[in-house]
């Protein structure tokens, strides 16, 4: 049953003395009593910041009450941060996982806070164009470093099944489109025929860690290096292409619609073309070359479309978890215009 001495919903307050307890056992040096407050890091999994006398933490938790199959799958969360903790790439420390729903009633687990600098909006306003082009440097850096990791020396071979993985993931945000979709979209429709027919060799699995946006990624406080990739909830082992396309679909995408890069001048923004961005990935992946590039962007803005669709969809039910909601959902037409566009165009 969830403790009613702790507004867990809400996010403030303070921390339960179940919590406290279990704290103090399963966290080394940890010593309450413990506060939280809710912040803003992922969408699905609600996230906290705990401050104690011994430091500061964050809690990652599922939602309370009835949940999906396979969704909100924080052991799966903790397990790549533990899997990925002595790589390459940057993570925070993960520190313990609590299964057992009787702590606060919900599984959770505990991490690292990463003091750090988050950056929102992806043309880094008030950054002179040598600045810019260090902090997508940096971004390049830990997209490249999670790409190589090969999942069984990290023992993640069995963290997903990469065989199919785009046959899958095209049939998934088609069913999750048509779940929600209201006035037709001509684009959509068009993609969901094309995209089954298209689908590219598959690629050897990978750690698909399936959000990398510039706002998921802690840098230095000072030098422009990613010190922390977060919000793994959709992490699992597919297509290292389809990852990276999703990264990188801001380029082909006005700044009004999400966030984008596209009609931005490389030159005095400092900010790296489209083409100057993927070279620096492929030198540093050792890859030779990204085949089928238009059918993995064309996949990403589907995808997107899809999922701000659902957003829309919430909006119209009342279950929507922002104000804008209505806003942001009708960005799915457009976006899913320009993955038409991409997947019409020439391929490369």
């Amino acid at each position: 049953m969830r403790t009613k001495d702790s507004d867990l919903e809400s996010g403030n307050g303070p921390v339960p003395a179940s919590l406290d307890a279990w704290l103090e056992t399963a966290v080394a040096g940890y010593r309450g009593p413990g506060r939280l407050r809710k912040c803003g890091f992922g969408q699905s999994n609600p996230t906290f910041q705990l401050s104690a006398p011994s430091g500061r933490y964050i809690l990652r938790r599922k939602p309370f009450g009835p949940l999906l199959p396979k969704a909100h799958a924080i052991e799966r969360e903790f397990r790549v941060l533990r899997a990925l903790e002595h790589s390459r790439v940057p993570t925070p420390k993960p520190l313990a996982l609590c299964e057992d729903p009787g702590v606060i009633g919900a599984a959770f687990f505990i991490m690292e806070l990463v003091e750090g600098r988050i950056f929102y909006d992806q043309t880094l306003p008030n950054m002179s164009p040598a600045e810019r082009a260090a902090i997508f440097d940096g971004m390049n850096h830990a997209v490249a470093a999670l790409h190589e990791v090969r999942p069984a020396d990290v023992g993640l071979a069995d963290f997903g099944r990469s065989e199919g993985f785009l046959e899958r993931q095209v049939a998934t945000w088609t069913r999750q489109y048509r779940a929600s979709e209201g006035e037709p979209i001509e684009a959509m429709e068009r993609l969901i025929s094309w995209l089954p027919s298209h689908l590219p060799p598959e690629q050897p699995g990978r750690i698909f860690h399936g959000d990398l946006l510039l706002n998921n990624m802690v840098f230095h406080p000072t030098e422009p290096r990613v010190i922390a990739l977060l919000d793994w909830e959709l992490s699992t082992l597919g297509d290292p292409l389809a990852d990276l396309a999703y990264h990188v679909m801001v380029w082909r995408v006005p700044p009004n619609l999400f966030r984008g890069l596209a009609g931005l001048d490389s030159e005095h923004s400092g900010i790296p073309s489209e083409n100057d961005y993927l070279q620096r990935y492929l030198a540093r992946s050792g890859r030779a070359d990204l085949p089928h590039w238009n059918f993995y962007l064309a996949f990403s803005l589907f995808r997107i479309a899809a999922i701000l669709q659902g957003v829309w969809s919430r909006s119209q039910s009342g279950q929507a978890s922002a104000a804008d909601a209505e806003e942001v959902g009708r960005k799915a037409r457009p976006l899913a215009e320009i993955g038409w566009a991409i997947a019409c165009s020439t391929h490369s």
